[in-house]
């Protein structure tokens, strides 16, 4: 059995039953990250293209971006609905829909020196183009609960050690038959040396449920450390990063698909967390 949907462009209203377990999901990881240290915030929904532009999100990710315009209605016939805006009709967009939630973060703490072990989790409402859309498998606009780490290489490697042993650990408890897989992300200039490092040794794992991707470990490096010019305050070097995302929809499809309704699913995660400490360790 497989989630509901309804027929659409890519928007999508969640039942009760559904948001019930998005919530209860999303606490379970939010607990993981601050049960760490990781400092809980609220990123803006939208980000200035300029500061994208800087990251190489449109170089690398020309096909997922959507941006936001002003409208300008001077020339509109009064009584004619609105069914679409042409081209003409709207305004230089200044503001991009981030397609990551961790775009964010960087942003923030551009010009910052850090201590090594930072760490920042943030549910953001992520937003991507795509060729076709699937009920809550794909959509337009989505929940991404993210847990980034800013530091040293070793504090950033170890990161990723500990949300892989966690997310292994959650999908047996619930029962999902889940493997890991190398994953390419974009994130480094395609023909430079970081395109290399990128093949020897890659950046993106994701963990999938036959073939959808639940979860995600992203390595930057020092990519975003140099492009925001974050730095440790111990060295002054750029920071390493790295995050753990997660796709609360996407976990919907498939716990819905295991359990066959939304009640049975939350129970199973309920216990699920129980049985792994809750959202506290």
């Amino acid at each position: 059995m497989t989630a509901p949907t309804v027929d659409g462009p890519g928007p999508q209203t969640l039942s009760a039953g559904a948001t019930v377990l998005l919530k209860r999901l999303d606490a379970l990881l939010e607990g993981w990250g601050t049960g760490g240290g990781a400092t809980p915030m609220i990123m803006p929904p939208l980000l200035p293209v300029a500061d994208l532009s800087r990251l190489d999100v449109y170089d690398n990710f020309p096909h997922q971006a959507l941006v936001v315009s002003a409208l300008d209605l001077t020339h509109h016939q009064p009584g004619v609905p609105y069914e679409r805006f042409e081209p003409k009709a709207l305004e230089p967009a200044l503001f991009g829909l981030p397609s990551a939630a961790c775009f964010a973060v960087y942003l923030h703490h551009e010009g910052r020196a850090l201590p090594d072990g930072t760490t920042v989790t943030v549910l953001g409402r992520c937003f991507r183009r795509e060729e076709h859309y699937d009920g809550l498998r794909r959509l337009l606009g989505f929940h991404m609960r993210e847990i980034v780490a800013l530091g040293s290489h070793e504090f950033t490697q170890e990161h990723l050690r500990r949300f892989e042993e966690r997310v292994t650990a959650l999908a047996e408890a619930l029962g999902l038959a889940v493997r890991k897989e190398a994953a390419t992300d974009p994130f480094y200039d395609r023909g430079g040396q970081r395109a290399l490092l990128q093949r020897l040794s890659p950046v993106k794992h994701e963990f999938l449920v036959d073939d959808l991707a639940i979860a995600s470990l992203n390595v930057h490096r020092n990519f975003f450390g140099e492009r925001c010019g974050i730095t440790l305050d111990t060295t002054g070097q750029a920071v390493h990063t790295s995050c753990a995302a997660f796709g609360l929809e996407r976990w919907l499809s498939v716990l819905y698909t295991r359990y066959g309704g939304w009640e049975a699913a939350t129970r199973a995660l309920e216990k699920a967390a129980g049985e792994l400490g809750g959202a506290e360790r």
